[in-house]
């Protein structure tokens, strides 16, 4: 069955648009509720948000909904994605509600599940929950309707499980740090994870106002953290995404460290330290210079599609434990069950820590290949990678590059775009042919 509403990455889109509103919100709330009610005994489901300023509103009818299924609703605040996760799981709560649209901007909202073990939702659920919308909505009786409370040391938890995937044995004191938190939800939490574990702590983007989140800070915009590392001589900057699912990295030389390099300094930090579980997992949009310096170090790496969830089922697989995205999604399924970019930074940190090397020595074993890639806007859901002329100028720009090199084509899971993606030896040349396509596209679109 084809799924109406969920994405790659929950549903998302422009608040007041489409399916992003209260009334679509309540009734998303009693649905999952109608779903996760089914088990014995009473149910709690989580709910937590970034720090936009819809999220009260939606939080508010997403509570509704929930009541009125008879599920009981623990409100967690401001909370990056992954806590809630963590808190879902070692709550044993029925699911865990997040209200996010994680790197967009602020006009933009949406929801993602976990179930009870921390974990995405399998699409048999979400099509259960999308079959409650078409039916009409009741109430349980009114001994049964859900009751509400706030968790009020929930970011003091997730502070202390965020320290624990670091050793015990090392410590962040002498290193001068940057943490940017994107005016998102990371703000409360993330600073003080590095400081409790030795680190001097510079906060940068943690005055969030309802719309400023991800606006020209975080791992969307790290040019304000390079300027600060290099402004203050800084030994690190790192940088979260709005819901602190993603992080990149900034190097004591102001470069940025993307989420390629930084599967690539954990990945060996573990191979030498005697403790890498298989091999790695990358997407279709990692850079080829990543699978070239992994298969030099005798490190195994293989390709999924683009998404974290995609990732994650090729973990699963292979029984593998590291994986990620070059924009900063990173998955350590030994120490967490979702991509946390808070706990992927601390990994990072450790091989740093551990080897006594700075990040831009540890990253200088892998070459990144020039890589461009362009988005195309859409005005409309269509399938435009299928149309003759778009496939006729990947075919030329393909048989150009004549084995040098890649094109890749997709559609975004989260937003109404084609992104055009070239990758070769020759800067020039790959954004060339990359503009070629990406002209193409937009042509085919106007036609």
């Amino acid at each position: 069955m084809t799924k109406r509403y969920f994405g790659t990455d929950g549903i998302r889109g422009a608040v007041g648009k489409g399916v992003i509103t209260p009334e679509f919100m309540l009734k998303l709330g009693w649905a999952a509720g109608k779903v996760f009610t089914k088990g014995e005994g009473r149910q709690k489901i989580l709910i937590g948000k970034d720090t936009r300023i819809s999220g009260y509103m939606f939080e508010s009818a997403l509570e509704a909904g929930l009541s009125a299924s008879g599920v009981d609703v623990m409100l967690l605040g401001p909370m990056p994605t992954p806590g809630i996760a963590y808190l879902t799981r070692t709550y044993r709560a029925a699911a865990g509600i997040v209200i996010s649209a994680s790197h967009n901007a602020y006009y933009d909202n949406g929801i993602k599940f976990f179930c009870t073990e921390g974990k995405k939702l399998p699409d048999d659920i979400e099509l259960a929950i999308e079959s409650y919308m078409d039916m009409d909505m009741d109430t349980v009786p009114s001994d049964r309707i859900g009751k509400t409370r706030k968790l009020e040391d929930a970011r003091g938890r997730y502070i202390e499980f965020c320290k624990s995937t670091y050793p015990r044995r090392l410590s962040l004191y002498g290193l001068r740090i940057v943490v940017d938190c994107a005016n998102g939800a990371t703000y409360s939490s993330a600073p003080l994870v590095f400081e409790e574990l030795g680190a001097e702590v510079i906060p940068l983007a943690v005055e969030p106002d309802g719309l400023n989140i991800n606006l020209n800070c975080g791992s969307t915009g790290p040019e304000l953290l390079q300027r600060k590392v290099l402004e203050l001589r800084a030994d690190v900057g790192i940088a979260f995404d709005g819901d602190g699912d993603r992080v990149v990295m900034v190097d004591a030389d102001g470069e940025v460290v993307d989420g390629d390099e930084m599967l690539f300094i954990i990945s060996q930090g573990r191979k030498r330290a005697g403790v890498l579980v298989g091999g790695v997992v990358g997407t279709l949009m990692s850079n080829y210079g990543l699978e070239l310096a992994l298969g030099e170090n005798d490190i195994e790496f293989v390709r999924a599609k683009v998404g974290d969830r995609y990732v994650m089922e090729e973990l699963g697989r292979r029984d593998w434990y590291l994986g990620g995205e070059s924009s900063g999604h990173i998955v350590c399924l030994d120490k967490t069950t979702t991509g946390d970019g808070i706990v992927a930074a601390l990994q990072a940190l450790t091989v740093m820590i551990s080897e006594q090397r700075s990040l831009a020595e540890l990253k200088r074993g892998m070459v990144k290949m020039p890589q461009t890639m362009i988005n195309v806007q859409l005005p409309e859901k269509r399938d435009v990678i299928a149309i003759p002329q778009v496939q006729d100028a990947v075919k030329t720009a393909e048989n150009q590059l004549s084995g040098r090199g890649r094109v890749l084509l997709r559609p975004s899971g989260t937003e109404p775009l084609i992104r055009v993606m070239v990758e070769g030896a020759n800067a020039d040349e790959v954004s060339s042919l990359c503009r070629q396509i990406a002209d193409t596209v937009e042509e085919a679109i106007s036609a």
